[in-house]
């Protein structure tokens, strides 16, 4: 097969694959340097940043479950200042895209460092966290109501010339709502989903085990339903959408892809086999061979042929 035939648009964003990693799960890539070439991937998304360093949420922060896990990290981080003189420099070797996650408790905290990172050279796209559940100040609190979202997008677009993604949250009433009023405030790009809230109780203790109490369940346990949520907006929102949700497999990949998505990435799964995103990259090609698609864009949304009565508002 050709090379390119995996070339992802995004909007404005090109990738050299549809496969990246996401925030949270891979730390700024450097954790994982020893396991494979990271320029195989399509795009390197990164731990969220915030304006001052985080030292995230007390333990135990992380609980396995059936199918999933639940993680109460945080955000924890080394802050705005560190990641650029610590952090950046390795990011910026990379052959690959580089994004990076920014988060915050205020709309200004969010332009501060979306500002400074706007600067910085080697930086490919922001994606905006408004969809942390495990904070209790900003994140998710912007991802839940369509104004703040709208509020939050508008200043954040007026203040980077970058392609801006925003990372939306599946714990709404209905996420497209969500989804359309970030794409009508000038995002480029949708990022989805995040974690669905859940907790779990340590039955000896008689207490929640999460230091937090609440944490965000990943994994192949909510696959089936960041898929429909994946549908759902691609159904009435016009914009480009990367999909995630216990994708560990390039069958998973193909789902997500036909489902609307124009790209994946990959979180959990990480954790389990650290290789999984390049061993990704490899099946999809391997999936296009064996199908005879010269384009893997030629599967995007493919499963909305019929228009059932779902996408009868587009």
């Amino acid at each position: 097969m050709a090379d390119g035939n995996l070339t992802t648009k995004l909007g404005p964003l090109t990738l050299k694959n549809p496969v990246l990693v996401s925030s949270g799960t891979f730390g700024t890539g450097i954790e994982y340097q020893d396991f494979f070439d990271l320029n195989l991937l399509g795009g390197l998304v990164t731990k969220a940043v915030t304006l001052e360093p985080r030292a995230g949420n007390p333990p135990p922060r992380i609980v396995e479950t059936p199918s999933g896990i639940l993680n109460s990290i945080g955000l924890e981080n080394v802050g705005l200042k560190r990641f650029i003189e610590e952090k950046l420099p390795f990011l910026q070797s990379l052959e690959t895209a580089v994004i990076v996650n920014v988060a915050g408790t205020t709309v200004d905290e969010y332009r501060q460092v979306s500002e400074t990172l706007s600067e910085q050279p080697g930086i490919h796209a922001l994606e905006l966290n408004i969809s942390c559940p495990n904070v209790k100040k900003g994140g998710q609190a912007f991802g839940v109501d369509p104004v703040l979202a709208s509020e939050l997008v508008s200043t954040i677009r007026s203040a980077t010339h970058l392609p801006l993604i925003v990372k939306l949250t599946p714990n709404v009433t209905d996420i497209a709502c969500i989804a359309q009023a970030v794409a009508d405030s000038g995002a480029d790009i949708l990022s989805m989903v995040n974690t669905f809230r859940g907790m779990a109780i340590d039955i000896k203790k008689r207490r929640p085990t999460l230091g937090n109490v609440i944490g965000g369940l990943s994994g192949p346990a909510i696959r089936p339903l960041a898929l429909f949520c994946i549908y759902h907006v691609s159904c009435h929102v016009n914009l480009p959408v990367i999909g995630m949700g216990g994708i560990s497999d390039a069958a998973h990949a193909v789902e997500f892809m036909m489902a609307g998505a124009s790209a994946v990435s990959v979180g959990t799964a990480n954790l389990v086999h650290p290789d999984t995103a390049a061993r990704l990259v490899s099946e999809l090609n391997n999936y296009c061979l064996e199908n005879g698609i010269s384009e893997i864009s030629q599967i995007i949304g493919v499963a909305h042929s019929d228009s059932p009565p779902l996408c009868g508002g587009k």
